[in-house]
């Protein structure tokens, strides 16, 4: 009989082969990605003045993208086909989305628009409103009718659908509702046609290719085989992404018939003129509708406003083990979910100074924090704030806190020890890290108090960051650890596009020693808030950053995200 030592070295024999045959597997499938990559790219001529972005396979209107920096693949218009005639239409992401989740999950989709049908009703009264100047009420015959419609015309549900992902993630809609909600109006904005190519495109390229696509994000696979499974928009773990294993029977039932078979087919023909119109195409109508757009006065209005009129159709429990949050910015002094376990909220939680004495776990905070408690006339007049009262900074957070936010103390100041103390006796479970850390089943979260992302004071503030960090590392070497801040560290560790209107490209990391820091210790992720990122376009990556892989998490608060659950993410990283 082995002794247990021997025993105990065979089990680590064991588990170095089967690490060391994992690695060699994913260094086969790598070069097996590469050349198809380089072999994809001599496929098509324009790639030789193509410096970064290589076409790998194209249609007539779409083409599959794989950017050489960023190594990432992203599915574009070759220019000339128009998503939407309906001015500053930003939902063609979600509808792209709802149309690969309508057809790989016919069923829940129709369930999770029915569910919404009292909103729906509301957003079709207001529709007939906009177009016709006539009030009528959500159980009249004209709202019902259009209601009715939604289920007749699979491309239009598909629409729909994405318009109510939309309306729960980022709130209420309010401009042009009757393109976006009523079937007479919608036929003229193009969207259709444009999805009927769309989904065209997807199901040959990943019938074509090893990839995955959401409808937003392309994933080249390991292998042909690869799924991707998350908890997603319709509340149950399943596949949300396209793929060439992907089952379309079902989904493919609701389409117009000489749709459904030319994607049978896998075959790209002329546009079907029976069942809809042809793509808008700049070629034809770009002059027509640079006039539209030119002479297009908005009447939306801002969400928040808005949200009173619609009932949340969401549960508001999560339970998530270790649940991600931010940017609540709660506007009646309560939580709008509720998780019983391990909670982590990274900032802006509150508009109106929230209290929860059941919420566990811990807290960074965030700029939204400051004005809201100053706010309250009890807690401005404590003699405290006494040494702060004649700092411009501290008068505008209290009169005008947009005027105040780029001038506001670098994060150890002793302002914020006073705004942890008075955010503790709101949540008296929670733990307030103001560049403080703690351990929780075996990881260590450090916090930092990064309210806002200060490009103008990058200096001042990275000095900041190395120094609380080396300090509460240096606690211990090996620990694993998550580095939590309101605003993102810095580009490297953040969840933020360059490609959206916040990036600044000049807010990177500039400081040796925090390279250094990330580099000795083991820092294995970071979670951000702030930008108010959708989860639709990822709660999280994982990124290259100090010669070591590190994930990056930032789960902004919606309707239909109430957080996103860390511990599947830890324990893909720590056995």
């Amino acid at each position: 009989m082995k002794a247990k030592n021997e025993i105990f070295k065979d089990m680590l024999n064991e588990q170095k082969e089967n690490l060391e045959t994992a690695i060699e597997i994913k260094q086969n499938n790598f070069e097996i990605s590469q050349n198809l990559l380089e072999s994809r790219f001599e496929l098509y001529p324009e790639n030789r003045r193509r410096s970064v972005n290589k076409v790998i396979y194209h249609n007539q209107y779409f083409q599959l993208v794989y950017n050489l920096n960023s190594q990432s693949l992203t599915i574009e218009s070759k220019g000339d086909l128009i998503y939407s005639a309906i001015p500053y239409d930003t939902g063609r992401n979600y509808i792209q989305k709802a149309l690969i989740q309508s057809i790989l999950h016919p069923t829940k989709t129709r369930k999770y628009i029915e569910s919404h049908e009292n909103n729906l009703k509301k957003y079709l009264a207001l529709s007939i409103f906009q177009v016709s100047g006539r009030k009528v009420t959500l159980d009249s015959n004209e709202v019902e009718r259009a209601y009715q419609q939604i289920f007749e015309d699979a491309l239009f549900e598909m629409q729909v659908l994405g318009r109510l992902m939309q309306h729960d993630e980022t709130g209420p809609l309010s401009a042009n509702l009757a393109g976006k909600f009523l079937y007479s109006e919608n036929i003229k904005t193009g969207i259709s046609p444009y999805l009927a190519e769309y989904l065209k495109f997807v199901v040959e390229v990943t019938q074509t290719l090893p990839i995955s696509t959401d409808g937003k994000n392309v994933q080249l696979l390991d292998s042909a085989y690869e799924q991707t499974s998350e908890k997603g928009y319709l509340d149950q773990p399943k596949s949300l992404a396209l793929t060439s294993q992907s089952d379309l029977n079902v989904g493919l039932e609701n389409l117009p018939a000489t749709l459904k078979v030319e994607i049978e087919n896998l075959k790209v023909s002329e546009p079907i003129s029976q069942v809809m119109t042809k793509p808008l195409l700049k070629s034809n109508v770009g002059n027509q509708l640079k006039a539209l757009r030119k002479n297009y006065v908005a009447h939306s209005q801002a969400p928040k406003e808005l949200e009173q009129y619609f009932e949340n159709v969401h549960s508001t429990q999560n339970d998530n083990k270790i649940n991600v949050i931010s940017d609540i910015d709660s506007q009646n002094g309560k939580l709008p979910f509720s998780n019983p376990n391990f909670n982590i909220l990274v900032g802006n939680v509150s508009n109106s100074i929230v209290s929860d004495t059941e919420m566990q776990g811990i807290y960074v905070i965030g700029n939204h924090e400051l004005s809201d408690l100053l706010s309250d006339n009890i807690i401005f007049k404590k003699s405290k704030w006494n040494a702060f009262r004649e700092k411009e900074w501290f008068e505008e957070l209290v009169v005008d806190p947009n005027q105040a936010w780029a001038k506001l103390p670098v994060g150890n100041n002793s302002f914020y020890e006073l705004i942890k103390d008075e955010l503790a006796q709101n949540y008296p479970k929670m733990k307030i890290l103001n560049n403080e850390s703690v351990i929780y089943e075996g990881i260590r979260y450090i916090g930092l108090t990064i309210p806002l992302a200060l490009s103008k004071r990058k200096k001042e503030l990275q000095n900041f960051i190395a120094i609380e960090m080396e300090r509460l590392l240096a606690q211990d070497r090996n620990i694993p650890t998550v580095i939590i801040s309101h605003a993102p560290l810095f580009n490297e560790l953040s969840m933020l596009s360059p490609k959206s209107k916040s990036y600044n490209k000049s807010y990177k990391c500039a400081h040796r020693g925090i390279l250094n820091l990330f580099d000795k210790f083991n820092i294995i992720g970071a979670i951000h808030g702030h930008h108010h990122i959708p989860a639709s376009s990822g709660q999280s990556k994982m990124v290259s950053f100090s010669n070591k892989k590190l994930f990056v998490v930032c789960s902004i608060y919606s309707k239909i995200n109430t957080g996103f659950e860390l511990s599947n993410l830890l324990s893909d990283l720590i056995p």
